[in-house]
C-alpha cells in the first residue's frame, strides 16, 4: 500500500460522503481515480480526509470495497503504534464516559501475552482489565470494542441481555465482532486464499 499521494496524471475526484467506521465523524473519504493506474490501489490520510487512488476504470462495486478494505488497512498500519498501559487506562476511562455514562472505572487497563484464546478479560472485584497482546496492530475500533466490552463486565458479569444492551450504544460492535470473527476463521485454515480476480482491477493493493 502506498503511503503517498500518486505522482501521475489523474481524472476527475469526489468525495465520498458515507461515513466510515474505520473514520473519526470529522473526516471524509476522496477518491482519486487515475487514468495510468491499470492495477494497484493506494491511500494515505490527507489533513481530515484520507485519499483512497484506484484505476479510472474501476466499477462502483469495486470502489466500494477496495475503499473499506484500504481504511482497514491504514487503521491497521496507525494502531500499530501501540499504546501503552496509561494510554490504555485513559482511553477505556474514554470509553466508559463516552458510552456507559462514566458507571464503569477500572483500576488498571494493561496488555497480556498469556491470553491466546481470548481477546480481553476482567476481575470485576479487582477492576482489573486485561487485553490480549494479539489485538496490537488491529485497528482502533476493535481494540475500543474488545474494550468496551471489558469495561461492562465489570458492571455486568454475564452475557446476557442487558450486557449486550449496554454496547448497544456503540456503533461498530457487529463490524468489531465480524473483524475478530474473521480473524478465527482465518487462523483455522491451512492456507487462507487471495481474493479471487474477477476484472483486470479487482486484486490485492501493492503492500
Amino acid at each position: 500500500m502506498a503511503a503517498g499521494p500518486d505522482s501521475r496524471a489523474s481524472v476527475p475526484r469526489r468525495r465520498v460522503p458515507v461515513a466510515s467506521e474505520n473514520l473519526p465523524a470529522t473526516q471524509a473519504v476522496e477518491v482519486r481515480r487515475s487514468a495510468r493506474r491499470s492495477r494497484t490501489v493506494s491511500a494515505y490520510r490527507e489533513g481530515d480526509r484520507t485519499v483512497v487512488l484506484i484505476p479510472a476504470r474501476m466499477s462502483v462495486a469495486e470502489e466500494k470495497r477496495w475503499v473499506a478494505l484500504m481504511l482497514d488497512k491504514l487503521a491497521a498500519q496507525e494502531s500499530r503504534q501501540v499504546l501503552g498501559d496509561d494510554a490504555l487506562t485513559a482511553r477505556a476511562a474514554e470509553l466508559s464516559t463516552r458510552y456507559l455514562d462514566a458507571r464503569a472505572v477500572p483500576v488498571s487497563v494493561r496488555w497480556v501475552t498469556n491470553q491466546n484464546t481470548r481477546w480481553g478479560s476482567c476481575t470485576p472485584t479487582e477492576g482489573t482489565i486485561r487485553l490480549s497482546h494479539r489485538l496490537q496492530g488491529m485497528p482502533e475500533y476493535v481494540v475500543d470494542y474488545v474494550l468496551l466490552h471489558e469495561l461492562a463486565h465489570l458492571l455486568i458479569a454475564d452475557h446476557g441481555r442487558e450486557f449486550w444492551a449496554l454496547l448497544d450504544s456503540y456503533p461498530r460492535t457487529e463490524r468489531a465482532r465480524g473483524y475478530l470473527e474473521g480473524v478465527v476463521a482465518a487462523a483455522r485454515l491451512p492456507h487462507v486464499p487471495g481474493p479471487r480476480a474477477e476484472s483486470g482491477h479487482d486484486r490485492e493493493p501493492v503492500q
